[in-house]
C-alpha cells in the first residue's frame, strides 16, 4: 500500500513537473510570435495611417489643382471681356470722333439767323421761370427751321476753380438742352453742347454786374439754307451780350 502511494506521489510531482516545463515551453515559443504578430499590426495600422494621409494629400492637391484650373479660366474670361470691352470703346471713340469731323467740317457751311441768352444765379444751373419765357421765345422759330442745328455754349464767371467751372457751364447748357429736347421735341443730333467755363468772357469779372452776365448759356440757331424766313433774329433779352 505504501508503494502505490509513493508511486502516486512521484507520478503526481511528475506530471506537475511535466506541466510546468511544458507551459513555459510554450510560452517560449509563443513569445516570438506574439511579439511579432503585435509588430505586424502595429505597422499595418501605420502604413494605414500613411496611405490615408497620402490619399489626403493627394485629394487636397487634386482639389489644389483644380481651384487653380477654375481661377486661371475665370481669370481668362474677365480678360477676354477686358479685351471686347475695350475693343467696343475703342470703337466708339472712333466713331465719336468721326462724328464730331463730321459737324466740324460742316460747320463753315452753316451761319447764325438767331441767337439768345440766359443767365443764371451764382452757382446756380437751374432754369427760372424768366429764363424759360426766353427760350420758349427763341423756340418759337425752330418750327420753321430747315437743316439746323442748335450751338449751346455754357460759361461762368471767374469765380472757382477752372475744373469746376468747366463742369458747371457743361451743367448750365445741359439744362438748356434738356428744357428744349423735352418741351419741343428737339432731336439730340440737332445739338451742339459746349462747355467753355471761365475762359471767354463777355464781360469783365471785376464786377457783380460783369460776373452776372458771364453765367451765362449762349444759344445759336444755326442753318445751312440760304436766306429766307430764318434770317431774323429773336429779340435780345435783358442780359444778352
Amino acid at each position: 500500500m505504501k508503494l502505490c502511494l509513493g508511486i502516486c506521489a512521484s507520478a503526481l510531482t511528475l506530471f506537475a513537473l511535466t506541466g510546468c516545463a511544458t507551459k513555459n515551453y510554450v510560452r517560449t515559443q509563443t513569445a516570438p510570435l506574439v511579439d511579432k504578430t503585435n509588430n505586424l499590426e502595429d505597422r499595418t495600422a501605420q502604413n494605414n495611417r500613411d496611405i490615408h494621409d497620402v490619399d489626403s494629400r493627394a485629394t487636397a492637391g487634386v482639389q489644389n489643382a483644380q481651384n487653380s484650373a477654375n481661377t486661371a479660366s475665370q481669370n481668362a474670361q474677365t480678360a477676354q471681356q477686358s479685351a471686347g470691352q475695350a475693343e467696343t470703346a475703342a470703337n466708339d471713340a472712333v466713331h465719336r470722333a468721326d462724328t464730331l469731323d463730321s459737324v466740324v467740317a460742316g460747320l463753315d457751311n452753316y451761319h447764325s439767323v438767331a441767337d439768345a441768352t440766359v443767365n443764371f444765379g451764382f452757382d446756380k444751373a437751374v432754369l427760372t421761370k424768366d429764363d424759360k419765357e426766353q427760350l420758349d421765345s427763341f423756340a418759337a422759330q425752330l418750327g420753321s427751321a430747315k437743316s439746323y442745328i442748335l450751338e449751346v455754349t455754357g460759361g461762368t464767371d471767374s469765380v472757382g476753380s477752372e475744373q469746376y467751372n468747366y463742369e458747371l457751364s457743361n451743367r448750365r447748357a445741359d439744362a438748356v438742352v434738356q428744357y428744349l429736347a423735352a418741351k419741343y421735341n428737339v432731336p439730340a443730333h440737332k445739338f451742339y453742347l459746349i462747355g467753355i467755363g471761365k475762359d471767354k468772357e463777355v464781360a469783365s469779372n471785376s464786377t457783380a454786374e460783369g460776373r452776372h452776365k458771364n453765367r451765362r448759356v449762349e444759344i445759336r440757331l444755326l442753318t445751312n439754307m440760304g436766306g429766307g424766313d430764318n434770317t431774323q433774329s429773336a429779340p435780345a433779352p435783358s442780359g444778352s451780350r
